[in-house]
């Protein structure tokens, strides 16, 4: 598998990578961020699966029930013909209480003949650390650890255990089920209780589609999206995570390996943001919650990223034993990069919770603790926005004066205003606007290339970053204005390779990056089209869907050549970026007749 040809199934407490063939390759239990039960994701030999094993003649289709986060896996051969539905729990019981638990359900629905395969059974817990015990018991098959960290999983099925343990054909007549828990059941599990369990969760989803805003254009693209963001919100704490995965590599045999299954405060309120614009405000107020939780003291620092039930120390380890992603080492689990100091943090913050207070000036929970926040991130940006930092893109070895972390210094400030504005504290509002346009003459007086008119990656650089793409989005400067023009058309000229953005060309302490990021190149379209540029502006955003996998989902980059998907994945930064991109391209007025123009051209 060389494209990340994975679906994705979770229930906002977890979730699994299920390849198009059939294979679990990846899933933590109980939660996002626990141990892995499988992982061939990262070691194909040494990490563990759950397989379906058909001969050749064969034919496998993957693809999701529509509007839901059910998965399914087809299997025919002539007659022979079976699905396997893959879903975890999530839905309401009948007194209204979310059942959400930490188990993956295998719905096999029998289609037609006598269709034959064999299960693979081989979990490795605890990322394969230590041996893996699996014994059949009274019921089901459980899987544990002996050594390190005790670890076990629960196996139930309708099937003949002794075939699974020993990976005989199985024939299929009807349908069955497969259950895989972390907790021991105290019912007894059957296929009629899986069957109820998957319409529930069926009409779960469908019902959270049905609340999302609805377009004309690229309609399904912005709905499996939205479904991805909806999947990487972790309901315990309000979290939402960047992505469901650690280590998948930016580029195949390097080391720019990260574990994302953490909550970065700048990408959350991005997600945030968009999936409020699409109708799902309960997202946002739980992620309000998160931060008041983390930020609960007025001189509490604010980091850039918490563990999802809102650690602060989320120390990087990595794990040797693992040979990575197609042999890229290292495996880390853990992320040092929660140490860093990023100014830019606080801008997209306050965005957010300026549209709380818009949406909700009267009845918003928590108000005055928002409040309290709000005045304590003026200050702190009062006392840092002079200072370099590490910038968006986490570079490790210095800090510099991003262009991009002053103009969110800009944002916080620029928010900050409206909400005292909204909520009648205009006594804060001539100090923090002497502070605003102070921040704002910097940059002017700084970042901006005399060469050729652009703003450049940080003071004094006439190198490029694809973040400053966003100084129009983020209101701090207009789209017809000659310098932000200029800076689109000079990051475009030093940044664009074969279609695809790089975040930055120059190198960092890794290197010179040889893939795409893909939230810039999602940038670059809203650029274009905020320019004038509309027609180039939808065919690159049309090419941009055919790098989707099979099912519609996206990872972290991209690879230039190839176009293959390379990164943490799903990755939420690159699905809210084609949700944004998508929406803006409503207003277009670009026809079918010119677009076909274009391509013949």
């Amino acid at each position: 598998m060389d494209n990340l040809d994975y679906g994705i199934v979770g229930n906002c407490r977890s979730s699994a990578l299920i390849s198009k063939d059939g294979s679990i390759d990846w899933l933590c239990l109980p939660h996002f961020n626990s141990s892995s039960v499988y992982a061939k994701l990262l070691d194909d030999k040494k990490g563990g699966s759950l397989n379906i094993v058909v001969d050749e003649q064969y034919t496998v289709h993957q693809y999701y029930l529509k509007n839901t986060n059910v998965l399914i896996t087809s299997f025919r051969n002539g007659n022979d013909w079976f699905e396997v539905l893959d879903f975890m729990p999530r839905y309401r019981t009948s007194d209204q209480v979310l059942y959400n638990p930490p188990d993956l359900i295998r719905y096999f629905r029998y289609r037609s003949g006598k269709p034959s395969f064999k299960i693979v059974h081989d979990p490795k817990l605890e990322y394969g650390q230590y041996t893996t015990y699996t014994i059949k018991e009274n019921g089901y098959i459980k899987s544990f650890t002996k050594r390190g960290p005790y670890d076990s999983l629960y196996f139930y099925s309708d099937f003949d255990y002794d075939k699974i343990l020993s990976a005989e054909m199985i024939d299929m007549v009807q349908d069955h089920f497969i259950l895989l828990s972390y907790h021991q059941k105290i019912l007894p599990q059957t296929v009629e209780r899986s069957y109820l369990k998957l319409q529930r969760t069926e009409v779960y989803w469908l019902n959270w589609s049905e609340k999302t805003t609805r377009y004309v254009k690229y309609g399904d693209a912005i709905n499996r999206s939205a479904l991805v963001l909806k999947l990487l919100s972790y309901d315990k704490s309000g979290a939402v995570l960047a992505a469901a995965t650690t280590s998948l590599p930016e580029t195949i045999g390097e080391e720019r390996n990260w574990d994302y299954r953490f909550c970065w405060i700048r990408d959350a309120s991005m997600v945030v943001r968009v999936m409020s614009h699409l109708g799902h405000q309960n997202v946002a107020h739980r992620f309000v919650n998160f931060l008041l939780n983390q930020i609960s003291d007025k001189d509490e620092k604010i980091q850039i990223m918490y563990g999802i039930d809102g650690e602060s120390r989320l120390t990087e380890k990595i794990l040797h034993h693992l040979d990575g992603y197609e042999g890229s080492k290292p495996v880390r689990i853990g992320n040092d990069a929660y140490r860093q100091k990023q100014n830019d943090i606080y801008g997209i913050l306050l965005d957010v919770i300026l549209q709380r207070f818009e949406l909700f000036r009267t009845s918003l929970q928590n108000s005055e603790a928002l409040w309290t926040m709000v005045r304590n991130i003026v200050n702190t940006v009062e006392k840092n926005w002079q200072k370099p930092d590490r910038g968006i893109w986490e570079i490790r070895n210095e800090n510099k004066h991003f262009t991009f972390s002053k103009v969110l210094c800009w944002v916080a400030v620029d928010r900050a205003i409206k909400v005292a504005g909204l909520i009648n504290m205009d006594s804060y509002i001539p100090g923090w606007t002497k502070l605003r346009d102070e921040i704002r003459k910097d940059i002017l007086d700084h970042a901006l290339d005399h060469k050729t008119g652009a703003f450049g990656q940080f003071y004094g650089s006439s190198d490029m970053d694809a973040s400053t793409l966003l100084m129009e989005q983020l209101g701090f400067i207009e789209a017809s204005d000659p310098r932000y023009v200029a800076t689109v058309r000079e990051t475009g000229r030093q940044l664009l390779r074969n279609g695809l953005m790089y975040r930055y060309k120059n190198q960092d302490d890794f290197g010179l990056p040889s893939s795409s990021f893909t939230i810039c190149t999602f940038w670059y379209i809203m650029a274009l089209f905020k320019i004038g540029d509309r027609k180039e502006a939808e065919l690159m955003f049309r090419k941009m869907l055919t790098y989707t996998n099979h099912v519609g989902l996206l990872s972290e980059d991209i690879d230039f050549e190839s176009g293959r998907l390379l990164g943490n994945f799903p990755q939420a930064y690159s699905h809210l970026a084609l949700i944004e991109t998508a929406v803006l391209l409503q207003g277009g007025e670009v026809t079918e007749e010119e677009l076909l123009l274009d391509i013949l051209k």
